[in-house]
């Protein structure tokens, strides 16, 4: 039987992508064939990860997108049709948690916010690629979302809801692109060590109470992530779509 991760002549894009997850979801895709599109708000960041992938033998291309702005996704799908003229897999990663407090303190700033990225940003991306993927004949689409989507978050409401809809999102998707062969699935993430969740890591307290929720018993490393992305980026996961994976060290159970 071929190799089912193989991942060679495949085009992929991921979000947020120059550090934590996204980055080690780049860099694991690379290893096993795909070019990689390392994107995030900052070119230079991008780049770096992106230097890394090439001087590891990988290939790999930066670009620039905040996925909160709708001008900058129009010009990222403009860019990857003339640069690339495919795109098959599209790893929405990027996302905002600006808020850490009670729900009823949150603004209309801290809520736009996440909500311009978390859900605009990821169904533009995911209607811009669907798109692509519908007129090349098929793709897939990898949404990362959260436990928090599953069991709201303490202190991160308005996080905790665009998650939940990021899971609906995922389904809705799949439901209505399956007939053009894009799959649609998501990852769901339990407490992660990256800059992004350092809120929760680096606060003792919080910290300890996380560690008693878990199973496992430890904070999950960006690396134990990637695995179940490629997994369900590549043809191992043909016949999977629509559905949600948690990588979580056993929280919810």
């Amino acid at each position: 039987m071929d190799n089912l991760f193989d991942l060679s002549g495949k085009v992929a894009l991921v979000t947020g992508a120059s550090r934590g997850i996204g980055e080690a979801i780049a860099k694991l895709l690379a290893h096993h064939g795909a070019h990689v599109i390392v994107s995030s708000r900052k070119l230079n960041d991008c780049q770096t990860v992106a230097d890394a992938i090439t001087a590891d033998g990988g290939k790999a291309s930066a670009m620039a997108c905040h996925v909160g702005e709708m001008d900058q996704i129009t010009a990222t799908f403009e860019a990857i049709k003339s640069q690339f003229g495919q795109l098959d897999i599209l790893v929405n990663n990027a996302a905002a948690n600006p808020f850490f407090g009670h729900i009823l303190d949150t603004d209309l700033g801290a809520f736009n916010k996440t909500a311009d990225v978390n859900i605009r940003g990821y169904f533009f991306m995911s209607v811009e690629a669907g798109k692509m993927m519908r007129e090349q004949g098929g793709g897939v689409i990898l949404n990362t979302a959260s436990v928090n989507g599953v069991r709201p978050g303490d202190m991160q409401g308005i996080y905790s809801i665009t998650k939940a809809a990021v899971i609906s999102m995922t389904k809705s998707f799949a439901k209505e692109c399956g007939r053009y062969n894009i799959r649609v699935n998501a990852l769901l993430p339990g407490l992660t060590e990256t800059k992004f969740a350092s809120a929760l890591t680096t606060n003792d307290k919080i910290l300890k109470t996380a560690l008693m929720q878990i199973p496992l018993g430890r904070v999950a490393q960006p690396e134990e992530m990637a695995g179940t992305v490629l997994y369900l980026v590549s043809d191992a996961s043909s016949y999977t779509t629509g559905t949600t994976v948690t990588v979580d060290g056993g929280f919810l159970a």
